[in-house]
């Protein structure tokens, strides 16, 4: 497969990016390692307003189309990196107008953007419909995505190695996401079978109560949050987050099940906030917080980026966080 390796950085307005700027500007010493690599996808989303989502068969009219960066590795990347974080990205693009756009973002961000490939196929799109109350329904067409195999991640061993976690999902082949070694922050999403290697080096598996009734045979799953993770930990993963919306999120380890709520905020669209969450949540294990700080700290990423339309452009700084 052919592809090439995007080097280029420049500084951004992000903390993480004015880092890198400094490192780098008289060429007396190169940027730091990042200490969160994130494996996944990058892509266009294409967003229109509705009312109301089209029951099947049906039209509806929509707003005026606006595209913007996104995909659920790209995102939680930008994220981590607005944040202050060292992120890097493996990811594949397309050589188009939507790559060039994806990887201006990344950079702007802060993000470094070595490991990302070019070509192969199109830059994914998601199309994403958000309704009057801010929910949406989003169907991706992956494209470049469907192209990073695990000889990418093999071929990006250097930034791999020294990565305290590795954040990835599901909208890359799943491969890829098996190829991924040291500690993983896994979001399963969209969701699909996990195999028991994968599933032993999560720590934690991070899902919504949605893609946890997935993983957990749908109908008859639990539906109680706490006992869907005390199910998905008895799977295998070394421990679980389930997301709950605006109720926060909790953790379960070894050690028992920690309920976080969520501050209250006005959501205007939730489109990228499970990223948010989750690029934050890696972020700051790959600090060293204890699972409970990470995801306090996650929650309050997650609400402030349900405050603001889009997925990337809504993502906070470490200031801008609701207490």
């Amino acid at each position: 497969m052919t592809g090439t390796r995007d080097a280029a950085l420049r500084p951004g307005g992000s903390a993480a990016a004015e880092r890198r700027a400094r490192g780098s500007a008289d060429g007396s010493r190169a940027p730091a390692p990042a200490e969160l690599l994130v494996v996944g996808s990058a892509n266009a989303d294409l967003v229109t307003r509705v009312e109301r989502h089209p029951a099947p068969g049906e039209t509806v009219l929509g707003s005026d189309l606006a595209v913007h960066p996104g995909g659920k590795g790209a995102n939680q990347a930008v994220a981590a990196a607005r944040l202050g974080a060292r992120a890097a990205l493996l990811a594949r693009v397309g050589d188009d107008a939507h790559g060039r756009m994806l990887l201006e973002s990344l950079r702007t961000a802060g993000v470094d953007t070595a490991p990302v490939l070019t070509g192969g196929a199109p830059t994914g799109v998601a199309l994403i419909a958000v309704g009057a109350r801010g929910d949406n329904t989003i169907v991706v067409s992956p494209g470049a995505n469907a192209r990073l195999t695990p000889e990418d991640v093999a071929a990006a061993h250097g930034v791999l190695a020294g990565a305290a976690v590795v954040s990835l999902q599901m909208e890359v082949p799943a491969p890829v996401v098996a190829a991924a070694g040291t500690r993983v922050v896994l979001n399963p999403s969209p969701p699909g079978e996990l195999p028991d290697d994968v599933l032993a080096v999560c720590d934690p598996l991070v899902v919504n109560e949605h893609e946890a009734r997935g993983l957990l045979g749908g109908a008859g799953a639990p539906r109680d949050p706490g006992e869907q993770a005390r199910a998905l930990l008895a799977l295998g993963p070394r421990s679980v987050v389930v997301t709950l919306g605006a109720s926060g999120a909790l953790h379960r380890g070894p050690g028992g099940t920690v309920r976080v709520p969520s501050p209250a905020v006005e959501a205007v669209d939730t489109t990228g906030a499970g990223d948010a969450f989750t690029g934050a949540l890696a972020w700051r294990l790959a600090r060293g917080d204890t699972p409970e700080a990470a995801v306090r700290f996650a929650v309050r990423v997650g609400a402030a980026a349900v405050t603001r339309p889009g997925a990337q452009s809504s993502f906070p700084t470490a200031g801008a966080l609701p207490r």
